[in-house]
C-alpha cells in the first residue's frame, strides 16, 4: 500500500481569551485568517490532504475554509487526545504519516513542517515531535529523554518535580506520527486524570512503552511556533510576520526605509533595486518592477501590476492596475480599475471615477501623456497616446491620440457677492 502524509489541525476550542464573539481561528493576521493560514502552512509543505477538527463555532470555520479540507467534528472539548480520535476514522486503511498540530499556529514555516515528516522518517520513528528550547523556564510540557535519547514521556510543568522544572526542552503540540501506531495508541488512551479528559501527549509514553522508537526535533526559530490566545498575542505575531516578509524582499534586493512601518503582504513579488518608503502598505498579490519607488503613505491593493521604474509617490492608493514603465503617479491621487502606458505622468489630485454605484468600469491611458492637476476620468473612458489633459478637468468622453482635453467651465467673478 503507498505511503501516504495527511495533517490534523486542531481548531475546535473556544479561545475564550480573545474577548470575542467570534471564534478566534476567523480573526485575521495580516490579512487572513488564523485557521487559513495554518492550513496554508500545511499544504504549503505537500500535505494535500488535511482533517480540520471543529466544534466551538465550527460554522465560521467551515465557512473559511470551505471545501479545501475535510472535516471531523469534536461536540465536547474532552482533551487533545479526544479530538484527534474524532479524527480516526478518516485515517483508517491508510498508512504513512499524519501531522497533527493546532489550528492557532499561522506562522509556522511550509518548510519546517516538511522537515518534520522528512526527518521521522529517516529516523523510522513512530512519533517525532517539534519541540523548542528556551533560555527561560516556561510553563509548557516538559520533554523527558531516556538515556538513548528516546522521548519517554513528556510531563507537564505543574506536575514535574524541581528537577524536571528546570528542563528547557518543551512541548508545542506539533507531531509527527506513524498513522498505524497512532490509530494503535489511541485504543488505549484513557481519561483517568483530574481533569477527566485524553491528552495526545499520553501516546507518546503509550508508544515508548510498547519499545517504539520517539524522538524530537528542535525548532530552529522560536517566533514561528509561538500561538495565538488572546489580542496581544495576535499582535506579537503580527510583528513577527512583517519582519520575516520585509527581511525576506531585503534579502532579495528591495530597499526598505523603515522595516517596521512597512506592511507588505504575502505572495507580494518586488523588483530589485525598487524603493519602499515608510508607512506603505502593499497587499497580497501585487507585482512590481525592478528600480521602483513607492511612498511614503502608499496604499498598493490587490490585483496590481507595476513595471519598472515605476513612482507612486505619498498618499496614493492604486487598485487593480496595470501601470507602465517608467510612468509616475507622485501624490494624492487614486488610481483604481485601470491600465496606465510607459512614461506618463499622473498630476496631483487626479482620481479614476471607477464605480458608479452599481458597476465598477475601467480607464485606459496611453503611453506618454500627461494628465493635470485635479483631474477626474470618469470610466468607462480611453485616453490615447501622448494625450495631455489640463488641470481641473473632468473628462467623460475618449480623448484621441495627440489630443488635449480641456473640460471645466470658464471662470466668472460675480464682484461684491460675499458682502451680501
Amino acid at each position: 500500500m503507498e505511503q501516504e502524509v495527511l495533517a490534523i489541525v486542531m481548531a475546535a476550542g473556544k479561545g475564550t481569551r480573545m474577548k470575542s464573539k467570534k471564534s478566534k481561528l476567523v480573526h485575521k493576521i495580516y490579512g487572513k485568517e488564523i485557521i487559513r493560514r495554518a492550513v496554508e502552512n500545511v499544504k504549503r509543505a505537500g500535505i494535500k490532504e488535511v482533517i480540520t477538527v471543529v466544534g466551538y463555532q465550527k460554522e465560521q470555520i467551515e465557512e473559511v475554509l470551505a471545501d479545501s479540507v475535510k472535516y471531523a467534528v469534536q461536540e465536547e472539548q474532552l482533551g487533545t487526545g479526544h479530538a484527534i480520535m474524532q479524527a480516526a476514522k478518516l485515517l483508517e486503511g491508510k498508512r504513512g504519516k499524519v501531522l497533527v498540530l493546532n489550528g492557532d499556529h499561522p506562522i509556522m514555516r511550509p518548510e519546517t513542517l516538511k522537515n518534520l515528516v522528512e526527518v521521522s522518517n529517516q529516523r523510522g520513528e513512530s512519533a517525532t515531535i517539534l519541540t523548542m528550547v528556551h533560555e527561560n523556564i516556561l510553563p509548557y510540557g516538559k520533554i523527558i529523554h531516556d538515556i538513548d535519547g528516546k522521548i519517554k514521556e513528556i510531563i507537564e510543568h505543574k506536575d514535574c518535580n524541581l528537577e524536571q522544572q528546570q528542563i528547557r526542552e518543551v512541548n508545542l503540540g506539533m507531531y509527527c506520527f506513524d498513522i498505524e501506531k497512532l490509530l494503535e495508541a489511541l485504543k488505549e488512551l484513557t481519561n483517568d486524570n483530574v481533569q477527566k479528559e485524553y491528552y495526545l501527549t499520553d501516546v507518546i509514553k503509550i508508544m515508548y512503552d510498547k519499545g517504539l522508537k520517539t524522538g524530537s526535533i528542535v525548532v530552529s526559530d522560536n517566533a514561528e511556533v509561538l500561538g495565538i490566545n488572546d489580542r496581544m498575542d495576535l499582535q506579537v505575531l503580527t510583528k513577527a510576520l512583517q519582519l520575516r516578509i520585509n527581511t525576506e524582499h531585503m534579502k532579495n534586493g528591495v530597499t526598505i526605509e523603515d522595516i517596521n512601518n512597512t506592511y507588505i503582504y504575502d505572495d507580494v513579488e518586488i523588483g530589485v533595486d525598487t524603493v519602499i518608503h515608510p508607512n506603505t502598505t502593499i497587499k497580497s498579490g501585487v507585482v512590481i518592477g525592478e528600480d521602483c519607488e513607492i511612498g511614503p503613505n502608499a496604499y498598493i491593493r490587490e490585483g496590481c501590476r507595476l513595471s519598472d521604474k515605476v513612482k507612486i509617490g505619498s498618499f496614493v492608493e492604486v487598485k487593480k492596475a496595470v501601470i507602465g514603465e517608467g510612468t509616475k503617479v507622485p501624490h494624492l491621487s487614486y488610481m483604481g480599475d485601470c491600465e496606465i502606458g510607459a512614461k506618463t505622468n499622473i498630476g496631483c489630485g487626479t482620481i479614476t471615477c471607477n464605480y458608479d454605484g452599481f458597476n465598477k468600469s475601467k480607464t485606459i491611458i496611453g503611453d506618454n501623456s500627461f494628465i493635470g492637476s485635479n483631474t477626474n476620468l470618469v470610466a468607462p473612458v480611453t485616453l490615447g497616446t501622448n494625450t495631455f489633459v489640463a488641470a481641473g478637468s473632468t473628462i467623460t468622453d475618449d480623448v484621441p491620440n495627440d489630443s488635449l482635453a480641456i473640460a471645466r467651465q470658464r471662470q466668472t467673478n460675480k464682484e461684491g457677492w460675499n458682502r451680501k
